[in-house]
C-alpha cells in the first residue's frame, strides 16, 4: 500500500510500523530503502528475507543526525566528524566501528556499522520522530534499496510496489532526486578508504578532512582487510536483460550492424545515433548528476518493455562519472536470474 506524504498522517502510521516490527518501504534522495529499527533483531531479519540478501551482507542504517552516532558507533575519527559536518544530510555513507550489542543483524554480524543521514524531507520528519516522540525510542532505520538482491535499485514508489506487491507499506515522496546509491567511506583506519563511489567524490572528501582518500586497491600501507559494504559485490544493480557497454565508436557500429529483423534492443546514449524505429532509445543526459538521476529507472523501463538487451554508451573517465560507471559496470557483469 503506497502512502502519500502530504497525508499529515502517513509519517505516524509508519512510526507505528516500526515500533511494532514492521518492515516498509522508505524515501530517500539516493534510493528507495526497505526500512525497519535497525535494533530490532527481528525486524532487521525480515529485511533479508524479503529481498533474498545474505545474512552476513550489512545494511545501511539512516540516522537523523550526527546525534545519534554515539547510539551505535564507537571510536569515531576527527576526520569522519568533518565529514559528518560538511555533508550530512547528504549522500555519504561512513562505515565506523560499531558498539558491541548495538545492531549486530543489520551489521551483518561485522564489527563495523555503516551510518548515513539523509536528506529527503520525507526520511528527516520520520527519523527525527521516531527521536523526539513514542516508545520505544528507534535510534535508526536499517535500509538497504527495496528491492530483490541483485537488482535494479528502485527510485520511486510505484518501483518499490513492482517489487514486493501491495501488501508492503510505502511512504511515498516522490522520484528520488539523486537517483544512485551514496558514496561509501571506511572511516575505521587512518585515512579514509572509498568503499563504493557516489556522487560525492573522493576529492570532495579528501578536500574537507585533510586526509587523502585511499582507493580499496591501494589499501597495502593500512593493517587488516577493508570491512564489507553494501553494493559491492561484482555483479549488482542488474535488469533482466543483459546490458552491455559499448563505446561511441563501437556503438554506431554495432547499430550498423545490426539485422533488420533484430527488434528486442534499446539504446540508452549521450552520442546522438540513428536508432532504426523498431528498436527502443532514450537519450543519456550530458551531466553525471543527471544521468545518475535516470540510470535505474532507465533500465527499470527497458526491462517493462520486454527487450532481451541494453546497449549503453561507456560514460567519461572522470570522477564525477565514477558513480554512474560503478552501477554500470556491475548491471552489465551478467543479467538478473529470478530465483
Amino acid at each position: 500500500m503506497i502512502l502519500s506524504c502530504n497525508d499529515t498522517n502517513s509519517i505516524a502510521v509508519c512510526a507505528s510500523c516500526i515500533r511494532a516490527g514492521g518492515i516498509f518501504g522508505l524515501p530517500t534522495e539516493t534510493v528507495y530503502g526497505l526500512g525497519a529499527n535497525a535494533d530490532d533483531k527481528g525486524a532487521v531479519a525480515r529485511i533479508f528475507a524479503a529481498k533474498g540478501r545474505p545474512a552476513d551482507h550489512p545494511l545501511i542504517v539512516h540516522v537523523a543526525d550526527a546525534s545519534a552516532v554515539a547510539h551505535f558507533a564507537s571510536d569515531v575519527p576527527d576526520f569522519a566528524k568533518r565529514l559528518m559536518a560538511a555533508f550530512w544530510p547528504g549522500a555519504l555513507t561512513l562505515i565506523l566501528h560499531r558498539r558491541d550489542g548495538v545492531a549486530a543483524a543489520a551489521a551483518g554480524g561485522n564489527s563495523t556499522i555503516g551510518l548515513r543521514c539523509p536528506r529527503h524531507f520525507v526520511a528527516q520528519n520520520l527519523l527525527q520522530s521516531l527521536i523526539s516522540s513514542g516508545h520505544p525510542v528507534v535510534w535508526g532505520i536499517a535500509a538497504p534499496s527495496a528491492n530483490l538482491f541483485g537488482r535494479v535499485s528502485p527510485t520511486t514508489a510505484q518501483h518499490v510496489q513492482d517489487e514486493f506487491g501491495d501488501d508492503l507499506l510505502i511512504l511515498d515522496g516522490g522520484p528520488c532526486s539523486v537517483g544512485i546509491e551514496s558514496t561509501i567511506m571506511d572511516c575505521t583506519r587512518s585515512q579514509p578508504v572509498l568503499l563504493r563511489p557516489g556522487i560525492i567524490t573522493p576529492d570532495q572528501v579528501q578536500a574537507v578532512c585533510g586526509l587523502k582518500v585511499l582507493l580499496n586497491q591501494d589499501i597495502s600501507t593500512l593493517t587488516g582487510q577493508a570491512p564489507k559494504a553494501s553494493g559491492t559485490l561484482e555483479s549488482h544493480y542488474a535488469p533482466r536483460a543483459e546490458v552491455v557497454l559499448l563505446n561511441a565508436v563501437a556503438l554506431r557500429q554495432a547499430l550498423d550492424d545490426l539485422p533488420p529483423t533484430r527488434s528486442a534492443v534499446a539504446v540508452w546514449s549521450r552520442t546522438p545515433v540513428d536508432v532504426p524505429p523498431t528498436l527502443y532509445h532514450l537519450p543519456m543526459p550530458l551531466d553525471a548528476a543527471g544521468a545518475a538521476q535516470q540510470l535505474f529507472a532507465v533500465l527499470r523501463h527497458f526491462d517493462a518493455v520486454g527487450v532481451s538487451q541494453i546497449w549503453t554508451e561507456t560514460v567519461p573517465d572522470t570522477a564525477e562519472w565514477d558513480g554512474v560507471r560503478d552501477r554500470l559496470q556491475r548491471a552489465a557483469c551478467k543479467p538478473y536470474v529470478a530465483t
